[in-house]
């Protein structure tokens, strides 16, 4: 069942959400949802466009690895606000959470405000779009509570108003990304695959990972190409790339290391998300204590299995 959870008098009898009651439900909250992480299954820079961002060209997966938001309506108070169980992340309006409900009611013009919580499992700085993900599913959830007037596209529209990557969500989980990552052509959905996600003790500035790199050294390969192997069911032999590692590496060594060691082994794929610094890990490893050996060379390393995830068009989604 699709996790999400309305307190039954913030909708009417009829509404189709009455039906995704379930046992979650708790009188403190209006609405729970899953906001999952993605990986970059692939990722080409394609060059540098005139308003300063990158044009690219992506393969987006949400996985299994998630965070979760809840909300609960506070109009008597006319300001939202949030709360987090993890440190450093901001709570005030930087956040991209209260981004997107200000974004949400001047597009639609409803005047909820709301109190949100964020479970938050998802590393920071690891190229999994965490952040993207939160927006994403603040934005769906409060067109839940406010009777959708909003549909699915409109919902994208709205992410990409104020983040690159925050429409991917509103796919069905698996896209091909274009532009600086808002333009979504839907693909078929991948099959449920294994992976692991492999995050090293510190972050990536994805602003200080694009001013590293260099243009010469991108990779040539047809993007359509490496689409094409991926869909075709030869995701293990295609030929991955992250333009992004390079640049990355430069600026912490450590990675290419990390990438090296992982590949040791014995995984069929490993490959950088985003910027990073987190890589995903295809592939059953050759070696059964790699984590315990990875984390006496990494300490604090963070290690999640997680698998493909997708959601149905009008449902939110489920780990």
């Amino acid at each position: 069942m699709n996790k999400v959870c309305i307190r039954a008098s913030s909708i009417s009898k009829d509404n189709v959400l009455e039906k995704s009651l379930n046992n979650e439900s708790n009188s403190e909250w209006d609405i729970h949802v899953t906001s999952p992480a993605k990986i970059n299954i692939f990722l080409r820079i394609l060059r540098k466009r005139e308003d300063g961002f990158h044009e690219l060209a992506s393969l987006f997966q949400a996985i299994s690895l998630s965070d979760r938001l809840s909300l609960r309506s506070q109009s008597e108070l006319a300001k939202d606000s949030m709360e987090c169980n993890m440190p450093g992340v901001p709570t005030d309006s930087s956040n991209l959470i209260l981004k997107a409900l200000d974004v949400f009611r001047k597009n639609t013009g409803t005047k909820e405000f709301f109190h949100v919580r964020l479970e938050k499992n998802v590393p920071m700085e690891a190229g999994l779009g965490g952040g993207s993900a939160n927006a994403a599913s603040a934005l769906w959830a409060i067109n839940e509570l406010s009777g959708r007037p909003a549909t699915n596209a409109q919902l994208a529209e709205y992410g990409a108003e104020f983040g690159s990557d925050i429409s991917f969500f509103f796919s069905n989980g698996t896209a091909y990304c274009t532009g600086r990552g808002e333009i979504m052509e839907e693909v078929e959905s991948l099959p449920s695959l294994e992976l692991y996600v492999v995050k090293p003790n510190v972050g990536m500035s994805t602003g200080a990972v694009f001013r590293a790199m260099d243009y010469n050294e991108l990779s040539k390969t047809d993007p359509k190409k490496i689409l094409n192997e991926v869909l075709s069911g030869n995701l293990s032999r295609a030929d991955l790339v992250n333009d992004l590692e390079k640049p990355s590496f430069k600026l912490m060594p450590s990675l290419m290391e990390l990438k090296k060691k992982l590949i040791e082994f014995g995984f069929d794929v490993v490959l950088m998300s985003g910027s990073g610094s987190s890589f995903y890990c295809i592939g059953v490893p050759n070696c059964v204590t790699w984590m315990t050996d990875l984390d006496s060379v990494s300490p604090g390393i963070f290690i999640q299995k997680a698998r493909f995830i997708n959601r149905n068009p009008d449902q939110w989604y489920s780990t």
